[in-house]
C-alpha cells in the first residue's frame, strides 16, 4: 500500500497546526509595541538611553520637562534609569494641562546613572521678573555674526535661528541659568548645550566645536559656554539657537535685543 499521500497529508497538516500555534502567541505586526535596540517600547512612550537627561529627552519630543515629570510621576527626576520607559503623554485624555503660572518646583536634573552629571539641584528661588514670564537678568546674544535663518514654525524638526561666524569664535550664555544638557546625543544638533532659566525658558546652543560647560553647571549672562563650529549638513561655519517657552518653541528675535 503506498502511504506517500496520506504521510504528506499528515505533514502539511501538522505544519498548518503549529502556524496556528505561533499566530496565537504573535501579534499582526500594526498591533505590536515599538521595538528599540531589541527592547519592547510601548506606543507613546521613550526609553531611556546612556546619556539621556530629562530635558534633552523632552527637547527632542517638543515637551515642557515639567509635564514629563509630572506625567511619570518622577518626583526626583535625578533618577532616570538605562532601560526606563518614559510616558510621552498624559496618562488619559481628560488631565490637565500644566498651567504657566504653576508654582510647583522644576524637576532636578537627571542623574550621574543616566548623564553623567552632578546631582546638585535646581535653584527654586525665581526673580519677580522671571515669575512674569521674563528670564532672569536680562537677554543678549548667543555671539557676533549675521542672522542666515530665521525662525518658522512651520519648519520640519528644528525651530530656530542660525547665525554666521568664524570657527572656534566665542558662544556665550544669554541669560542666568543651568546648564541641564551638555553633550551630542540628540541627531542634528551636533555639539549641543541646553541652558534653563528659571521654570519656564528653556535656550539651546548647536553646531559647535566644542562645548565648554557641563551639565549642573551654573552660568552668568555672557559666559562663554562653547565654540562656533560647522553646521550640520556642512553648511558653513554657524551657531544653531533655539529658545523654547513651556516647551514651545517661539522665535528668538522677539526676545533678543535689536542686533548681535
Amino acid at each position: 500500500m503506498d502511504r506517500g499521500p496520506a504521510l504528506k497529508t499528515i505533514i502539511l497538516l501538522a505544519v498548518l497546526a503549529l502556524g496556528g500555534c505561533a499566530g496565537d502567541h504573535l501579534a499582526p505586526v500594526s498591533d505590536r509595541s515599538i521595538s528599540d535596540g531589541g527592547q519592547r517600547v510601548a506606543k507613546g512612550h521613550y526609553e531611556v538611553r546612556s546619556g539621556d537627561t530629562l530635558y534633552a529627552i523632552a527637547w527632542e519630543h517638543g515637551l515642557d520637562h515639567r509635564d514629563l515629570a509630572e506625567w511619570n510621576r518622577l518626583d526626583s527626576p535625578d533618577r532616570l534609569r538605562v532601560g526606563q520607559q518614559l510616558r510621552l503623554e498624559p496618562p488619559s485624555r481628560g488631565a490637565s494641562e500644566r498651567s504657566p503660572e504653576s508654582d510647583s518646583a522644576p524637576p532636578q536634573q537627571a542623574s550621574a546613572e543616566v548623564a553623567g552629571g552632578g546631582d546638585q539641584a535646581s535653584d527654586h528661588h525665581t526673580a519677580a521678573g522671571e515669575a512674569n514670564g521674563e528670564a532672569p537678568g536680562e537677554w543678549r546674544w548667543p555671539t557676533d555674526g549675521e542672522v542666515v535663518k530665521t525662525f518658522s514654525r512651520d519648519a520640519d524638526g528644528k525651530q530656530g535661528i542660525n547665525i554666521s561666524g568664524e570657527a572656534g569664535q566665542p558662544v556665550v550664555a544669554v541669560a542666568d541659568g543651568e546648564v541641564v544638557y551638555s553633550g551630542s546625543g540628540l541627531v542634528g544638533y551636533g555639539n549641543l548645550v541646553i541652558l534653563k532659566h528659571g521654570g519656564e525658558f528653556l535656550t539651546a546652543y548647536g553646531y559647535n566645536r566644542s562645548l565648554m560647560v557641563d551639565e549642573g553647571d551654573s552660568v552668568r549672562a555672557g559666559d562663554r559656554i562653547a565654540e562656533m563650529g560647522t553646521a550640520v549638513g556642512g553648511n558653513g561655519t554657524r551657531l544653531h539657537f533655539e529658545l523654547r517657552r513651556d516647551g514651545r518653541a517661539v522665535d528668538p528675535l522677539e526676545y533678543l535685543p535689536d542686533g548681535p
